[in-house]
């Protein structure tokens, strides 16, 4: 179907299939580790320690994540790219230190032991793939800042090689970690999405070498020249959204730490999440697709608007057909090796997480008609409603309808959500007015 402005949904395809590969394959990393640590010994603290930790290193990286949608929209010219670039690296200089410090023993295990209440020896498997997650959070910044330039050129398909390369160099790692050592699950977790996120981050850079050349030769007028304050100003609301949605892991931690079944829930929610994740990650790869294609005027905003409710419908029918029905067990005991207790207990949080794909695909075509616009205030305002929705719902299920940790937080996760869309709804209205 074809819009006035020339936007067709094969077009929109074209630039978004390869963004949506990107998403797909880093979205098979997690089922992939999960179901290597439930083979290995000590499954259930395996699972519930690597689960920790990645939340761990998904807070710190939170400030970064960002980045990706600032350099898409704002690398016009050299003066741009090198201004925009030193804020990139400053940044991730200081999230990686916020990580060493919270590395040092005493503090982690205060937040890990004394706050979330892990017993010690999950608590010591998570801070060992907190260690070797270190590297994680400023090579996702890294790799992120020079994908926004290879989106913004048009160039996605160069961003999905990346990902190739991730996905080979994880899957390798991994499996010879998994055949030829002792090492422990949550070893062969964190080296190897550690080791293959490094690998991908120097993959982006090389790629966008040439790109990067025909920056160098485009001056900007001064009058145009992107400043720090502009930077800030652009991109702060962004950093708390990112902030607050992926600060609501740790809350979660603790809640399910307090909650009736914990470890076995701490054991499958990573499990249930990622796979979740594939699902929900061809909406997240959207996102970029409306801030490249919006146009002049909003021109373009119907076309993508109907791409994006139908992409939405139909990951949640598919997800809904596996989670309610057998499928569902095929997934958790063959694939993902869940013992049959904890692939039962998987199967009602998998069922209350069906309509998140919808969701997802929705809030990223929300974000991404006011980030085109250059309006990221609400965008903040709607996270923080989402964190404190699923704070308020963890809290009430947990403390007060003593449900078991895992239903509680998947049912937070939606509920927090639906909130955000419900909040979104009227400033996008506005802007594409």
């Amino acid at each position: 179907m074809e819009s006035r402005e020339g936007l067709t949904y094969k077009k929109i395809s074209v630039f978004w299939l390869p963004l949506a590969a990107t998403w797909l394959m880093m979205s098979v990393e997690g089922p992939f580790l999960a179901a290597l640590i439930a083979r290995l010994a000590e499954p259930k603290y395996n699972l519930a320690a690597y689960g920790v930790a990645f939340s761990f290193a998904l807070i710190i990286e939170a400030p970064i994540i960002m980045i990706m949608s600032a350099s898409t929209k704002l690398v016009t010219d050299a003066q741009s790219f090198i201004t925009l670039r030193k804020f990139t690296y400053g940044l991730n200089w200081l999230i990686t230190l916020i990580m060493i410090v919270i590395l040092i023993p005493p503090i982690f295990y205060f937040f890990t032991e004394d706050l979330i209440g892990l017993p010690s020896k999950v608590s010591k498997l998570t801070h060992l793939a907190t260690l070797i997650l270190l590297p994680w959070p400023g090579a996702i910044g890294y790799r992120r800042f020079y994908q926004g330039i290879l989106i913004r050129n048009n160039l996605t398909r160069r961003v999905a090689y990346g990902t190739v390369i991730r996905i080979i160099t994880m899957a390798i790692t991994a499996l010879l970690l998994y055949l030829f050592t002792d090492a422990a699950g949550v070893v062969v977790g964190a080296a190897s999405i550690s080791t293959a996120v490094f690998l991908e981050a120097v993959a982006s850079r090389l790629m966008a070498n040439g790109i990067i050349k025909k920056i160098m030769k485009q001056n900007a007028e001064i009058k145009d020249a992107l400043t720090y304050k502009e930077i800030y100003n652009f991109y702060y609301p962004l950093a708390l959204t990112s902030i607050l949605g992926l600060g609501v892991q740790p809350v979660v931690i603790f809640f399910m730490g307090q909650s009736r079944m914990a470890i076995e829930s701490l054991a499958v929610l990573p499990v249930v999440t990622s796979f979740v994740f594939i699902f929900r990650a061809l909406g997240l790869s959207y996102q970029e697709v409306v801030i490249a294609l919006m146009g002049e005027e909003k021109k373009n905003f119907i076309p993508l608007r109907n791409f994006a409710f139908s992409l939405g419908t139909v990951l949640t029918i598919v997800l809904a057909l596996i989670a309610f029905t057998p499928l569902s067990d095929t997934w958790f005991k063959v694939v993902s090796g869940l013992s049959e207790n904890l692939a039962g207990f998987a199967r009602l949080p998998l069922m209350i997480m069906a309509v998140l794909p919808l969701l997802t695909v929705l809030i990223s075509l929300q974000r991404a008609a006011l980030v085109s616009t250059k309006t990221t205030q609400p965008i903040t305002i709607a996270t923080a409603i989402e964190f404190l929705t699923i704070v308020l719902v963890l809290f009430i299920s947990i403390k007060y309808v003593d449900l078991v940790g895992a239903v509680a937080a998947t049912l937070s996760f939606v509920i927090g959500r639906i909130a955000a869309n419900i909040y979104l709804t009227p400033p996008v209205i506005k802007t594409i007015k």
